[in-house]
């Protein structure tokens, strides 16, 4: 089992999250592209610190908006976010690559993610991007997802993803971040929660039925308060149950 964060989602002098200790735990890391979050020395430091512990870079591409973090929907023309996705793509990849590696998967963040799950024409533009720019790049998504759907029409690798700090609806979807509950705090609890998911167990959903998540990755959000020692307890609890944590690009 992939474990991954966000992370990179300062600008400036204002630092989001504690990268460099996440980067001591996770396999991969999904880096901020300059977009919702991030700037290019940050890119840099983040990658560099990457490649020094062996951990994957993806790119977490996202609306152009820094003021909401990336969380609200932006009605944008497709063909404008396909270029703004390879924009990011190629900012990153410069960094990864000066670092000594390169960009190894992809994965939207935020309101973009949550969109491409069900818009079509935006899911299919950000395929596009991935495409025009790499289609050996695998893409992170949730199962189920129109995103990952169209990815794996045209070609592009695509890999399930779950959310180790996140409550599910029945449905299999993200509970909104307006909504009470949304986001899990108790590292016990989430801990438990991703050994089921990585073992093929059910989870509960916010109605208290059984789900089952199908994931090759789980992802703790490094901007959650207490996302380290989250993190930490995390990866000790899949080691614990017998689960190789390792990227999934290998």
């Amino acid at each position: 089992m992939d474990l991954n964060a966000d992370m990179g989602e300062g600008y400036g002098p204002w630092a989001m999250g504690d990268d460099s200790a996440l980067l001591e735990v996770v396999t991969s890391a999904n880096v901020a592209c300059g977009f919702h979050a991030g700037d290019p020395s940050i890119m840099r430091r983040v990658t560099a610190e990457a490649v020094e512990r062996g951990v994957a870079i993806g790119a977490h591409v996202g609306y152009a908006d820094k003021a909401g973090f990336g969380r609200r929907f932006v009605d944008i023309e497709p063909s404008a976010l396909r270029d703004e996705v390879v924009y990011q793509l190629g900012a990153l990849d410069a960094f990864a690559r000066i670092a000594g590696d390169r960009v190894r998967y992809v994965k939207p963040h935020g309101a973009l993610y949550n969109t491409i799950g069900h818009h079509s024409e935006q899911a299919a533009a950000v395929v596009a991007a991935v495409a025009d720019y790499d289609k050996a790049l695998p893409v992170l998504g949730l199962p189920g997802s129109e995103w990952l759907r169209l990815a794996a029409e045209a070609g592009l690798t695509a890999i399930h993803e779950a959310f180790a700090d996140r409550a599910y609806t029945a449905a299999g979807t993200l509970v909104s971040r307006r909504e009470s509950g949304s986001v899990l705090h108790d590292a016990d609890e989430i801990a438990t929660r991703c050994t089921a998911m990585a073992t093929g167990q059910p989870i509960r959903d916010v109605t208290g039925g059984a789900l089952v998540v199908d994931a090759a990755s789980i992802c703790v959000h490094g901007d959650t308060p207490g996302a380290v020692g989250i993190a930490r307890r995390v990866r000790g609890a899949l080691e614990g149950a017998g689960v190789t944590v390792r990227p999934f690009t290998g």
